[in-house]
């Protein structure tokens, strides 16, 4: 399995935290779906604390842990008879509102509304419990018009949504090599268009756009529409790591049934393991379940180097978390926020521990720093 490892952060070209209200942490849509979807529970097996635990993610391969431990039944199986039921969201805001109303207890969701959703809270809502994913984030182009990343001036460049992660990260990249983009308006040396995902595929084969700036599978479907990839953000971070996925909990739920979110951890930590050592399994996996929750599978051209780019590891990657709250500060995007407290990795480490890993790291954000 990926060893969950702290990161020593040694630059910044961020994936950034969001404006209140527009986050998404992949920019789908708003849209939730409470899909009622509840895992076979073995018989006579004895329950926990609570006699289920609502979970939410989203139909997303960055999302693969939730989508590969669900459909395989390995975070029921450390459940026992606590019950697994599932919803899944489109956005970051709507998960973050689902939890703050005890519609769910725990979540797979993005960095940056997971600091929002703590933020506006004033540190009561939620903690980040463990990491899931990294990367599976590509600056993709249209080769006819872009061939380097000099051509990019004066070109039209889909982000998912203004002020969202990726929306942030190309910002602060094209800052870095020192062009001009009003951030609201998206004006500038290049002009920053705020897209769906749903629909930049059809924007960039109309030629509205010269590129986008998005995660996958969106990347790979554009890509699989004759772009080209001209940057793959993971090469921006050191290590190639950098946070796109982490879990969180309810604060409530877990002083009440730490026990409860013990057992999803140490279901996420062997869905994990189990993803590493079942590549095409587990990427086979995470389709059936796109299929079923969106009524649609990826096909191979876009599934496989989607799948390919993203990696699943147990480390919530604290340090790329605070870089990106320091880059929404920077770019007059978020009031600089107080993070410490956002982690609390006490459960994530006993689990590892017993797994004989190493034990993540908090960066000085953790509970009592």
């Amino acid at each position: 399995m990926s060893a969950a490892r702290p990161l020593t952060f040694l630059r910044a070209l961020a994936v950034t935290a969001t404006l209140p209200l527009l986050l998404t942490a992949c920019g789908y849509g708003s849209e939730s779906t409470d899909d009622g979807k509840q895992s076979e529970v073995a018989a006579n097996a004895e329950k926990l604390s609570a006699d289920e635990v609502k979970i939410g993610y989203f139909p997303n391969l960055t999302h693969g842990t939730a989508l590969v431990g669900v459909q395989e039944g390995l975070l029921q199986k450390e459940l026992g008879g606590t019950r697994i039921k599932t919803a899944t969201f489109n956005a970051g805001p709507s998960e973050i509102e689902a939890l703050n109303a005890g519609s769910i207890d725990i979540g797979w969701i993005g960095p940056s509304p997971a600091i929002n959703g703590y933020t506006k809270s004033n540190g009561r809502n939620l903690r980040i419990i463990g990491g899931s994913a990294s990367g599976g984030v590509k600056l993709v182009v249209n080769p006819d018009r872009i061939k380097s990343e000099d051509d990019l001036k004066g070109k039209k460049i889909a982000t998912p949504q203004h002020g969202n992660t990726q929306d942030v990260a190309f910002l602060n990249w094209i800052a870095e090599k020192g062009w001009k983009v009003d951030p609201q308006s998206g004006k500038g040396d290049v002009s920053v268009v705020r897209s769906d995902n749903k629909v930049t595929p059809d924007a960039y084969k109309a030629g509205s756009i010269d590129g986008a700036w998005v995660p996958e599978p969106t990347a790979s479907k554009l890509v699989a529409d004759g772009a080209k990839v001209l940057l793959d953000e993971a090469d921006l971070w050191p290590e190639k790591k950098f946070v796109i996925t982490n879990i969180i909990v309810s604060q409530k739920f877990l002083k009440e049934h730490p026990d409860v979110v013990e057992a999803v951890l140490r279901g996420s930590v062997r869905t994990n393991e189990w993803i590493a050592a079942n590549p095409e399994k587990a990427k086979a996996s995470a389709n059936k379940a796109l299929e079923e929750l969106t009524g649609k599978a990826l096909p191979a051209e876009v599934l496989d180097p989607a799948w390919k780019s993203i990696t699943f590891l147990d480390d919530p990657l604290a340090a790329t978390l605070r870089t990106e709250a320091a880059h929404a500060v920077k770019a007059g995007l978020l009031e600089k926020p107080d993070l410490k407290g956002i982690y609390d990795l006490t459960l994530l480490n006993k689990v590892l521990k017993a797994e004989n890993e190493p034990e993540a790291d908090d960066a000085g954000l953790g509970v009592g720093r």
